[in-house]
Order: structure tokens, then sequence, then C-alpha cells
């Protein structure tokens, strides 16, 4: 029988959570460095806009696809393995990506960063469930999911200065140490559990891999969380790692240092809306679904006015595009909360990591036709405001497909829950959280 060696949502599992909180900060810094260097990357490797989104393409498609592969090393060797591999990861590609001169190479440092990345977040998700009580993890996913978008200031005005006053190499350079320093942090201050357990999983065979990788994509409130990532996050997805910058400063003739300050009002919308999102998620569970709707609708909304106001768009439209937008990240948090209350917590990993994928699926698809649709649109001419119009006008299609997908799922995943699972789902609806012992839908009775 495991005991409790330190309290749940104690002095230590705060000190546990802030080592897991800067690593994951650090990692979103890498991942948005490419948010203010565009133009510049353009012109030092000389290529395309479709070229130019192949970088962050090439990231985003290796995160997606190793985020299931991470969820079963996850619940293999817990948060501290991963989080230091992670580290080393991002360490040696973004130090590389300072220094090639080639697009090829560049592409390859690229998808390291990407591998590194895909470590992270679900590990760092894994730290709030094992250190601190159920009815805190909503709003505790929520603070950390909204802390770690301090890298995202990061990566944009003092990046841009950093760009402007030491050039690409060291300004690449400088911010891979910071790695190193999350790496070492985490090998001595982080645990993985408050429990005396060994953080060594027992080795898995093959056999249970799959089949709790086959629970967890069969279960309906997996899908609901996966098209739920889906679509509240592409749009401020794509709108801050690449495009962003270039439709403000190119299209909507913005100057370069103000885009790089309005960058930032993504990560400062989302100290407000996180925790909102959270206490509500905690409040009243059976109703998220809604907020997840308005979440899209207000998007939806604001591109609308954007693409068809006559020319240039008045500067209080573009702040309120971006503020509104904003909410699309405390939204996707919804759909890592929608894994953790529809599977036990065997399958926790192996559920977030396939949830996880969604909203980078749909982030390296718009971002990738962006570009192309660009290409297209300019015809090799530099981009106008029409341009950037009409290749920004793909995201209707994402958005239809998404909200389909999760009005569907919703209405399955609370009809297997009410059939297989009828306490549970009557605790649901009385907006009470338990946590799931057993299988829902087809494996319920093989349990």
């Amino acid at each position: 029988m495991t005991e409790l060696l330190f309290p749940l949502g104690g002095r230590r599992a705060w000190a546990v959570w802030a080592v897991a909180v800067f690593t994951y900060l650090v990692t979103v810094l890498h991942r948005g460095s490419m948010s203010v260097a565009g133009l510049q990357a353009a012109e030092r490797f000389e290529i395309s806009a479709s070229a130019l989104a192949s970088f962050t393409v090439v990231q985003l498609t290796v995160y997606a696809a190793m985020q299931v592969p991470v969820g079963i090393l996850l619940d293999r060797y817990g948060s501290k393995r991963l989080l230091i591999a992670a580290s080393g990861l991002l360490f040696v590609a973004q130090a590389a990506f300072s220094l090639v001169d080639s697009y090829p190479a560049a592409l390859a440092a690229r998808a390291v960063l990407g591998v590194g990345d895909a470590l992270v977040f679900i590990s760092v998700l894994r730290v709030v469930m094992s250190w601190f009580p159920a009815l805190r993890q909503p709003v505790m996913s929520q603070v950390t999911g909204m802390l770690g978008g301090l890298g995202a200031i990061v990566s944009t005005v003092p990046m841009a200065a950093a760009f402007h006053a030491f050039g690409w190499t060291p300004t690449f350079a400088a911010a891979s140490v910071l790695s190193l320093v999350a790496g070492l942090a985490v090998l001595l201050l982080l645990k993985d559990s408050p429990y005396d357990v060994s953080p060594h999983r027992a080795k898995q065979p093959l056999s249970l891999v799959r089949r709790n990788l086959r629970r967890a994509w069969k279960e309906p409130g997996t899908r609901l969380g996966l098209w739920t990532h889906f679509t509240t996050s592409f749009s401020g997805g794509t709108f801050g790692l690449l495009w962003g910058f270039p439709f403000l400063v190119q299209g909507q003739g913005v100057a370069p240092t103000t885009a790089a300050a309005m960058l930032i009002l993504p990560v400062l919308a989302g100290f407000c809306y996180g925790p909102l999102v959270g206490r509500y998620a905690a409040k009243f569970p059976f109703y998220r679904s809604w907020i997840v709707l308005a979440v899209i609708g207000g998007s939806v909304l604001m591109w609308t006015v954007v693409l068809a106001w006559p020319g240039r768009a008045p500067m209080p439209v573009l702040l309120l595009l971006i503020v509104v937008q904003a909410a699309g990240g405390p939204g996707s948090m919804l759909g890592l909360d929608y894994a953790r209350t529809f599977n036990p917590t065997t399958r926790f990993g192996a559920a977030n990591g396939m949830v996880n994928t969604g909203g980078f699926i749909a982030m390296l698809i718009c971002i990738g036709m962006v570009g192309i649709l660009l290409d297209a649109s300019s015809g090799g001419a530099p981009q106008t405001l029409g341009d950037f119009k009409t290749a920004l006008a793909f995201q209707y299609v994402l958005w239809t497909i998404g909200t389909v997908q999760i009005l569907r799922y919703r209405r399955r995943a609370r009809a297997t829950l009410a059939r297989y699972n009828p306490e549970i789902y009557e605790a649901l609806r009385a907006n009470q959280i338990v946590p799931l012992k057993a299988d829902t839908g087809e494996f319920a009775k093989q349990s």
C-alpha cells in the first residue's frame, strides 16, 4: 500500500509544479520563436511564403505525430524523465537552428524541436494530476497553460529586440541555453509523485499498450476532447506562431515593433480567460461544451468582421480580434479536461496524447494552407492585404468541420456515459466530478 509522503497541494506540490511550469514556459518560447522571425528567415534562407510556412508545419507535424507515443512513454516512465529528455532535445535543436544557413538543415532542426516540444505539455499536466486534489485540477491546468504562455511574450518583443540588436545566431543560441537551465532544475527538484512509489513504471506488454490505445480512442469523450482542442486553438495558433506578424505588417500596414507588441495581447488576455474557464469547468462540468462553442463563435465573428472590412481594419478592431481570439487557448484546455473526465487514470497519458494532437493537426493544416494560398494569390509578387484575406478565409473550413464533430461527439459521450456509468452521469449532471474507475462504452462489460 502506497503512503502519501507530501500533502496534495502543499508546499512541495507548489515547488514541483513551479519547476514544471518553468520548463513549459521555455518550451513555449522555443515553439513561438518563429513568430517575429518569419521575415528574417525568408531573407536568410531565400524562401517563399509556403516554404516559410513549412518550418512551422514540420515542427507541428512532428509534435502531433509524437503525441500518442509520448502518452505511452509518460504512462511508463513518468514526467521527470520525459522533461529531462525534452530539455536536451530543445537545446540541441535551437542551438543548431541558430547556426545553420541552409534550408534543409533548418527544417531538420525544427523537426527535432518538435520532438522535444511534444514531450513537455502532457508531462506537465501529469504533474498537476499527481500533486493537486481533483477539484483544483481544472483551475491548476488553466493556470499552467496561462503561465506557460509567458514564453510567448518572451518570443515576441524581447526576441524581436534581440534580433535587431544582436542578430540571428546570438539570439537563438541564447534562447537554447534556457533549456539547459530548465533540464537541470527538473533533475534536481522535480519528483513524479507525492507517494512513496518508484518513478519507474512496470513494463507493459505490447498487447496491453494496444488495448489501452484502442479503448482510449473508442471512448467518445476522448474524441470530444480531440475535436474541442482541434477547433478552439488552431486560429490563435496560426496567428501567433507564424502568420499574425506578416498579416499585421505587410497586410494591415502596422509597424513591426507595434505588431510584435500586439502579439503579447493573447497572453495577457489569457490571464483573464484562464481562471474563469477553469472555475467554470470545475463548477459546471456538464456544461463545458457551451463555453467551447462560445469561444469558437467569438473567433468566427471577429475574423468575419476583419476579413469583410473594406481595406485595412482600424487598430481597435485588430486589437479586439486578437483579444477575442485569445480565448481559444483556455478553451482548448477543456479538451484535455474531457480526456480526464471520460478515461480512467491508467489511460491518462494515452488519452491526453490523442486529444493534444487535435489542435496541432489543425494548426499545421491551417498554417500550410495559408502559405500555399498566399503564394497562389500573389503569384510570386509581394503579398497584399487582399492576398492575406483570401488565404486566411481557409479558417472557416476547419471551424465548420470541428463544430459539427463537437456536437456529434458531445451527444455520443453523454449517451455512452449514461448507459454504462449512470451514477457518474447523474453526478456529472449535478455538476460533480467523479473519477472514472472503469471503462465506458463497448468495453464496460469486458472490464
